[in-house]
C-alpha cells in the first residue's frame, strides 16, 4: 500500500463530527485550539522548533497541511510557513476577535481552527501562516500528497 496521499479537491468529503466525538479525539488542548478557535501560548505548543524533515497533517482529520521545507523561524514562538501543501489544504476567513482584522486559516476538509496567515513572510509567496502546534500532527519524513492529473 502506497503512503501518498492524495490532495483534496472540492469534491472530497468533508469530515463532521459531533462535539462529544472531537472531545473524545482530541486532548482538551487540541480541542480548545481546533473546535474553539483557541491560541496556545507562543512558545509553549508543539512543533515550533522542529527542524526535521516531514509533513505536517491536521490533528483532527490527518489532511496534509504543510511541508517542512516550507517552514521558518519566525521568531514569534508558533510554527511558521509560507506555503501550504497544496491550494486546497486551508481555507481563509476573515477573522474580527480581539479588537483587530486578521485572516484566519483553517482546515478545509474539516474546519479545524490552526492558526492566521499574515502578509510579512519570506519569499516567494510573502506569506507567513502562523499555525498552533496543537492543531498539527507531524510525520516525519512525510512526502507532500500525489497531485491529482486530469483524469482524476
Amino acid at each position: 500500500m502506497s503512503d501518498e496521499i492524495t490532495q483534496m479537491d472540492d469534491e472530497t468529503p468533508k469530515v463532521k463530527k459531533t462535539t462529544a466525538e472531537w472531545m473524545s479525539q482530541l486532548t482538551a488542548e487540541q480541542f480548545y485550539v481546533t473546535r474553539q478557535s483557541g491560541t496556545e501560548r507562543p512558545f509553549t505548543g508543539p512543533h515550533w522548533d522542529n527542524k526535521l524533515v516531514g509533513r505536517y497533517d491536521c490533528i483532527c482529520c490527518d489532511a496534509p497541511l504543510f511541508m517542512s521545507d516550507t517552514k521558518f523561524d519566525a521568531g514569534c514562538g508558533w510554527p511558521s510557513f509560507f506555503e501550504s501543501v497544496h491550494p486546497n489544504a486551508v481555507r481563509e476567513l476573515e477573522d474580527k476577535s480581539h479588537g483587530m482584522t486578521r485572516t484566519e486559516i483553517r482546515c478545509n476538509q474539516c474546519d479545524a481552527h490552526l492558526g492566521h496567515v499574515f502578509p510579512d513572510g519570506p519569499a516567494p509567496t510573502g506569506l507567513r501562516y502562523c499555525l498552533n502546534g496543537h492543531a498539527m500532527n507531524f510525520i516525519h519524513g512525510g512526502r507532500p500528497p500525489a497531485k491529482q492529473n486530469e483524469n482524476g
